[in-house]
């Protein structure tokens, strides 16, 4: 429904003396993960600028080297330039798991990696920062899963007394497949909810065969920032296959999805992390060397996945796919322009159909 037709919908409702139902995602602040636009290769202020062009509430900053500097001055230029934009800040740093194959030993210790980030997330005015054990890979190694977890609550736990001094929280996200939503909650925990909460992302659960509304519910209580992206996800010779899609073209029923959302977690900002020119995955777990990888996966959970592929069906629209490695240029000019295009349509589904956004209303 595009703005005016709601509004003029709104109105009819209200002269006939009726109340108008408000949108699922009225009043929930809308902004974008920088991910989503990274071949443009912008750095901060043009970031947030182009976040004021979108009339968009937030953004997530989802690396420190989208800063230019970590200099007290431009640091704080940033922050001026976002507020002066209306727009709340969300930073982020990369993983912080030293057993996890995505930890770069070049950032230093987990602990210096998290108590930099910590610092700089405070000076640009951000109230959480998210970061990562790591991802599939981490399920399929020699370590457990569990010996990964344990690395990665005493790097979080390291860096306490920082987190609360600055006031900055951390948000761990569900990474590409390396936990569960009940795994995630395990590591809040013991690491300390007063100073640790959730990066919800809603397409990584396809790599963990979750339902993205089972993640919620486990995860909504300690939900500080979030990742939004919708999943194809259907049936296939060897068990299920997902393609990640633009907001809207996929199989997650959103408008169910932001009713719960509002109940659980209402002060988070929804993220939008659009990830599209990717091929389709395939989930195997037809095979049984695959639950090698999830040996305690339950059957409930894995049931509700299931039923979500049965009702799926695979992506027919138009996309550019990516192979791996290197595109020729022309192909990477496309992708690129993919990227925003597939984030603008998705901006413009999360406003327009689930109501998503406050600056833009005005």
């Amino acid at each position: 429904m595009h703005r005016r037709t709601f509004l003029q919908s709104a109105a009819g409702a209200v002269s006939a003396g009726v109340a108008a139902p408000a949108p699922t995602g009225d009043g929930v602040r809308l902004g974008i993960d920088t991910y989503s636009i990274r071949d443009y290769k912008w750095k901060a202020l043009e970031l947030l600028d182009y976040a004021g062009s979108q009339k968009l509430d937030a953004i997530q900053i989802s690396s420190i080297d989208e800063f230019e500097s970590l200099e007290p001055p431009y640091l704080a230029k940033v922050r001026d330039r976002a507020r002066s934009l209306g727009i709340r800040i969300d930073a982020g740093i990369g993983s912080v798991c030293p057993t996890s194959r995505s930890f770069n030993p070049r950032v230093g210790t987990p602990r210096e990696y998290l108590v930099r980030g910590l610092r700089t997330a405070k000076a640009v005015g951000a109230g959480s920062m998210r970061c990562f054990m790591g991802s599939q890979a981490e399920r399929h190694g020699s370590l457990p899963i569990e010996a990964h977890m344990e690395a990665m609550i005493k790097a979080l736990r390291s860096a306490r007394n920082e987190a609360l001094d600055t006031g900055v929280k951390i948000a761990v996200e569900n990474h590409s497949g390396d936990l569960e939503a009940r795994e995630v909650k395990t590591i809040i925990e013991e690491a300390g909810k007063d100073y640790v909460g959730s990066c919800l992302d809603a397409g990584n659960p396809m790599w963990v065969l979750e339902d993205p509304e089972l993640t919620l519910e486990v995860l909504g209580p300690y939900v500080l920032t979030t990742h939004f992206r919708d999943s194809a996800v259907y049936e296939h010779p060897r068990g299920a296959a997902f393609q990640w899609v633009a907001l809207g073209d996929g199989s997650i029923d959103f408008q169910k999805f932001l009713i719960r959302f509002k109940q659980v977690c209402p002060q988070a900002s929804i993220q939008l992390e659009i990830i599209t020119g990717r091929p389709p995955s395939v989930l195997p777990y037809l095979e049984p060397e695959y639950w090698r990888a999830f040996p305690n996966k339950r059957a409930a959970g894995f049931a509700r996945f299931l039923a979500l592929a049965k009702k799926g069906h695979p992506y027919q629209g138009p996309m550019m796919i990516a192979g791996a490695g290197p595109q020729p240029p022309e192909f990477q000019a496309a992708l690129k322009l993919q990227q925003k295009n597939d984030l603008e349509r998705s901006l413009n589904y999360a406003r327009h159909t689930l109501g998503l956004g406050i600056r833009w209303r005005t």
